[in-house]
């Protein structure tokens, strides 16, 4: 769970990097196993992503 901005700008960085390294795996992976070697990096970028929203989603602390 991110607890404040610093949190979410590394939240966003891991994702941003783990968009990159799909991105470049998906150039040199064979069509035969690119959906069991995607699978893992699609959940993680997608749990992070909904970490990312429901931060953004609560009122900011006063």
């Amino acid at each position: 769970m991110i607890a404040d901005d610093t949190e979410l700008a590394v939240a966003r960085e891991r994702v941003a990097r783990l968009e990159r390294l799909l991105e470049t795996l998906r150039k040199s992976a064979r069509p035969e196993e690119w959906a069991a070697l995607s699978s893992g990096y699609r959940l993680e970028i997608e749990r992070a992503q909904g970490e990312i929203l429901d931060y953004l989603s609560r009122p900011v602390a006063a």
